[in-house]
């Protein structure tokens, strides 16, 4: 079983290198090792090279992008059955891309995961659009062909700038005005925070504060100075009765960003925990 600190590491190594050398299946399965202590990741990196060999094997010599969108949508929807669900979408297993793979269900994010995974082993021109709440794929075109949005939570659809308007505006009733931003590449980083915020909602909505301060503390990986990250897991150590843990967090926070908005609430609630933390002792 593999060592808590051993795989965040590993995540933080991957996180070092320059962007495009992150591999997103790899760290994804190293988020699920927090669920998943002793997950194999390299079984399920070998089932996304399978079934790129799968799509290579169909391939003829010169076909196109439009082509290879049509064999990953044919293989991962048509026939392997990858879906959203739509029943229990904050089953925290949508978010972990081991049981994606097993269960060939998710939410957008990880299926768009899968897609840009199996995209990239055969060649495809494919990036992550962190649309807000609802996470896209898009081919990034060349002259011969422009750039497609594609909709892995509902089997691989194409959708145009309006319909990601109306998507917009059926999600936030016009909360959030569409702005072409919106749609440009998430890199890398962007996509595995996005993973690690997803699931550190779910497991606050659910209580679970354990798996709440495991998640956070990949997310440190990729921020490991940003105040309000260090906020947040104070709150968390706070919620399991980690208060020596918790002072410890408030204190850096309060070194970082003294000047913050909630910094004199924070001040008073080190005064309370201090007077707890020496009988904790």
């Amino acid at each position: 079983m593999e060592d808590p600190k051993e795989t965040r590491k590993a995540f933080a190594a991957l996180l070092a290198l320059p962007d495009d050398a992150i591999d997103l299946g790899h760290a994804a399965l190293l988020i699920a090792r927090e669920e998943y202590p002793g997950l194999d990741v390299g079984r399920y990196l070998l089932r996304l090279d399978e079934m790129a060999e799968e799509i290579r094997r169909r391939m003829k010599r010169g076909e196109g992008a439009a082509s290879q969108i049509a064999h990953l949508n044919r293989l991962l929807f048509h026939e392997m059955g990858f879906r959203g669900n739509r029943e229990e979408y904050y089953d925290p297993r949508n978010s972990f891309l081991n049981d994606v793979l097993d269960r060939r269900m998710g939410i957008p994010i990880t299926l768009s995961t899968v897609y840009l995974e199996v995209g990239r082993r055969i060649g495809c021109r494919l990036a992550g659009v962190a649309f807000p709440g609802h996470f896209l794929v898009r081919y990034t075109g060349r002259e011969t062909m422009p750039d497609v949005l594609i909709d892995p939570f509902n089997r691989g659809k194409i959708l145009t700038e309006q319909e990601c308007q109306a998507l917009l505006m059926e999600r936030y009733g016009g909360r959030v005005p569409f702005r072409p931003e919106l749609l440009k590449r998430a890199r890398n980083r962007e996509i595995l925070q996005r993973m690690i915020e997803n699931l550190k909602w779910i497991y606050q909505r659910q209580r679970d504060f354990r798996m709440a301060l495991r998640i956070q503390q990949l997310h440190l990986c990729i921020a490991p100075d940003r105040p309000e990250e260090i906020r947040e897991r104070g709150v968390i150590h706070f919620r399991l009765a980690l208060f020596a843990e918790a002072v410890a967090d408030f204190e850096r926070y309060l070194q970082i960003a003294p000047q913050a908005p909630d910094a004199p609430q924070i001040q008073e609630r080190l005064k309370e925990l201090r007077r707890l933390v020496p009988r904790m002792n």
